[in-house]
């Protein structure tokens, strides 16, 4: 399984983010990708690839300047403050814009893949939302200042784009040091973490470290929360590829974030076990919830049935999910059953590498999923497309899939 893993220890921004992962590319293609990114036509945007070293750590920096300037205000890695930038309502002095405006952009005048654009407004919609959760407002009410919106468009596409072109199957993370104390935002003094990348970093395991300032950025908060899978320890991984993305700042510490590309193979997967019981719901209404908890992202949804007190027969829902998804499953949850109580369990779980292969048949192309690794492999047709050669030659499962054995190019 190809895998990302992201050491976060200096914290995490999204020009960090996007510059360890360029490094991850050859210098070549790392040119061209810059290049690709200028003529995009992100209003007024321009992205320079630097050089920089770190407490002896060689790395890359980007910059990112608007109609030719940087915004001023910076943060502890010498990054813009994304969320001083998010106001409720506009401010006579500056040009803003909102999130259709943001999408305009996005959508409208960014020559990019569709899923890329998805992802570029699912994340830039996860920063409105904790503006708008911040400032009491509706997301349709807040703001950007053009500067920090187009500073973090910017950020935000390079990180998208690179991902779908590393097409990693899993990213994990560390826990995010967020540094600690005060930072000026155009709201007045504020704690760090900020409160809008305070409440990106629900679920996610983070420490304050040693160093005064602002070390994680809404836009860092926004892009690990989208992207990462799940957070901890590095994997037992075979590492192909390392990339170091340096802060514009000197520490004691190297100012970097590192990003390291490699192959897993079954290892320990960390998942959370949602539960409860219920006993006043029909049949139908569990089978309802049971599919709006997949819809929602849960990895697996299961019933057993239990007996309860009164000696009631009863339904024992299980939920399986990723920290990342655990908050809406709970709501979920509570949504679609009668409980009152969910019960939450960390699991470690092995599972085997796995992969889709399309295959080229007389019958037509058939899907086959494959799995290996300790010591053991498996391979199983997709249900719907050997149900499809059964019906149309009025044979077997069993049959059709020796077809495929024996019919396979």
């Amino acid at each position: 399984m190809k895998t990302l893993y992201l050491d976060c220890g200096m914290g995490a921004a999204g020009d960090m983010l996007s510059a360890a992962l360029l490094e991850l590319l050859t210098d070549s293609q790392a040119e061209e990708f810059v290049r690709e990114i200028n003529a995009l036509g992100i209003p007024g945007v321009r992205v320079d690839r630097h050089r920089s070293v770190k407490c002896g750590i060689s790395g890359t920096h980007l910059s990112v300047t608007v109609h030719g300037a940087e915004e001023h205000s910076l943060d502890h890695h010498g990054h813009p403050h994304t969320h001083e930038h998010a106001h409720e309502h506009a401010q006579p002095h500056h040009h803003h814009g909102t999130m259709h405006d943001i999408e305009h952009i996005v959508r409208g005048r960014l020559s990019l893949p569709e899923k890329v654009k998805d992802d570029i407004m699912s994340v830039y919609g996860l920063i409105a939302e904790a503006e708008s959760h911040v400032h009491g407002v509706p997301v349709t009410e807040i703001h950007f200042h053009e500067v920090g919106t187009l500073d973090a468009v910017a950020d935000i596409t390079m990180f998208c784009l690179l991902i779908h072109r590393l097409a990693p199957d899993e990213i994990v993370s560390s826990p995010v040091r967020t540094g600690f104390g005060q930072v000026h935002c155009a709201h007045g003094i504020l704690p760090v973490p900020a409160p809008a990348t305070a409440r990106l970093l629900r679920g996610i395991p983070v420490y304050a470290g040693d160093i005064r300032g602002e070390m994680c950025t809404p836009t860092g908060a926004a892009l690990l929360r989208r992207f990462a899978s799940r957070f901890g320890e590095m994997p037992l991984m075979r590492v192909e590829a390392v990339g170091y993305g340096c802060g514009a700042k000197d520490f004691g510490s190297a100012n970097c974030l590192r990003a390291m590309l490699g192959e897993t193979s079954g290892s320990p997967d960390e998942i959370i076990e949602l539960s409860c019981n219920v006993d006043d719901m029909t049949a139908e209404e569990t089978g309802f919830a049971m599919e709006r908890l997949f819809d929602a992202g849960a990895l697996d949804v299961y019933t057993v049935p239990i007996g309860m007190k009164k000696s009631r027969p009863g339904t024992l829902i299980r939920v399986m999910c990723t920290s990342q998804t655990r908050e809406t499953l709970c709501r979920e949850l509570f949504r679609h059953t009668t409980t009152l109580g969910i019960r939450e369990c960390p699991i470690r779980r092995h599972v085997l590498e796995r992969g889709l292969v399309t295959l080229d048949t007389p019958y037509g192309s058939v899907r086959r999923k494959d799995a290996c690794g300790f010591g053991v492999s498996r391979r199983k047709y997709e249900f719907e497309d050997l149900a499809s050669i059964a019906r149309q030659r009025g044979i077997s499962l069993r049959e059709a899939a020796l077809l495929i054995d024996g019919g396979e190019k």
